[in-house]
């Protein structure tokens, strides 16, 4: 498995979350259509990277079993007034994905699963979504997984006009 096939998954999972809540699929569907249509295809003059397919599959199925979770620990981590479905689609499949890695996928660092959904939220954004992920998904990993912040590595939230409380 190379690093660059599970960031490539985490980018699928972050698309199909999006697709199946415009589209309404199901994840078997969901699950079929990205397997054979965009993992590792060219469309519409974009480049989909390919993807460790185990990894895809794991993550797509747990945010699905797991959203009701996810969303709680998601809400209970942005500020009031600001809740999960507020939020654009795009920004709430990122957040879901990277809330399940953070939470569900412990053989994951929490600082790699956080910084490689900011990287995906780069993918689509060059405002302030970017920080926000960082925040959200920092407090979630906070609040879960305390001891990994306890070593101390320095990875600190972005700083700026977050909605992030």
């Amino acid at each position: 498995m190379k690093p660059a096939e599970r960031s490539g998954a985490r980018l699928a999972v972050v698309q199909a979350l999006y697709e199946m809540e415009i589209s309404g699929k199901g994840v078997i569907d969901a699950l079929a259509e990205f397997e054979a249509f965009w993992i590792g295809q060219v469309i519409d003059e974009v480049e989909h990277p390919p993807a460790e397919t185990a990894f895809f599959r794991d993550l797509l199925r747990g945010v699905v079993e797991e959203q009701r979770a996810i969303d709680q620990r998601l809400d209970a981590a942005l500020s009031a007034g600001w809740p999960l479905r507020r939020l654009e689609a795009v920004v709430r499949a990122i957040l879901r994905a990277g809330a399940y890695e953070v939470m569900f996928r412990r053989d994951v660092p929490v600082k790699v699963a956080i910084s490689e959904y900011v990287d995906v939220a780069h993918s689509f954004y060059e405002g302030e979504e970017p920080g926000l992920v960082n925040a959200v998904l920092d407090k979630v990993g906070r609040a879960v997984r305390p001891d990994d912040f306890a070593r101390g590595s320095g990875n600190e939230p972005a700083k700026g006009g977050s909605r992030a409380g």
